[in-house]
């Protein structure tokens, strides 16, 4: 009896060990939840002074206007981020796009630009054309090496009065391009911390335009 009781307990632990490491399944976001993270109102019918507000916060994170249509509502930017310099500048080590999320919506926190690494999971030594990222191409030609060289942050703006109030939604999405100008990969961005601290910083921008002072 001891003995099977000495079994059953180092048992219970290791799978209770198991039951709290083990990762949580990525629930997918329904397009009602992630249309709810992309909006905001704001209480003022000057279309005009929220549009202003929302590209001083794109701005402000390093964004480059390349629309801004006020009788439509609608506005457009991107970042470029040189993805090699940045592998570098941490380390040479690659990041999944998950945890490129992570630090992107990390830094935009502070303020600054948003941090896209492309590369795939560290144990993913190569891509799906089997060229190898960090090793010559078996041809020995380095000029077909293929490994992700840009990432690009796209924003879409829609602005609109709405009863009393300005609505704003806006979608982020992240693409990554390979060094011979492909898309390795395209990925929407629908972090709830990620909206939470753009539009934070859009509520102090509208603020500063009430107040006249931007």
């Amino acid at each position: 009896m001891k003995k099977a009781l000495y079994f059953f307990i180092p048992l219970v632990l290791i799978l209770g060990a198991c039951t709290t490491t083990a990762p949580k399944p990525e629930v997918k976001k329904t397009q009602l939840e992630i249309r709810e993270l992309q909006t905001r109102s704001y209480d003022s019918k000057d279309v005009k002074m929220v549009m202003k507000a929302v590209m001083h916060a794109l701005q402000d994170d390093n964004f480059i206007i390349q629309q801004a249509n006020i009788d439509l509502g609608l506005l457009t930017a991107q970042k470029e981020v040189d993805l090699e310099k940045v592998a570098e500048e941490e380390g040479g080590e690659g990041l999944s796009l998950g945890q490129a999320l992570a630090i992107g919506a990390a830094v935009v926190a502070v303020g600054a630009a948003i941090v896209i690494l492309g590369n795939k999971n560290k144990d993913k030594s190569h891509n799906d054309s089997g060229v190898y990222r960090n090793e010559p191409h078996p041809s020995g030609r380095e000029e077909e090496r293929t490994f992700e060289k840009t990432g690009i942050t796209e924003a879409s703006v829609n602005i609109s009065e709405f009863g009393d109030k300005t609505r704003v939604r806006i979608n982020f999405r992240l693409k990554i391009l390979d060094n011979k100008g492909g898309t390795a990969e395209v990925k929407q961005i629908d972090d709830p911390k990620f909206y939470q601290t753009f539009f934070s910083k859009v509520d102090k921008a509208v603020f500063l335009g009430k107040e006249k002072v931007q």
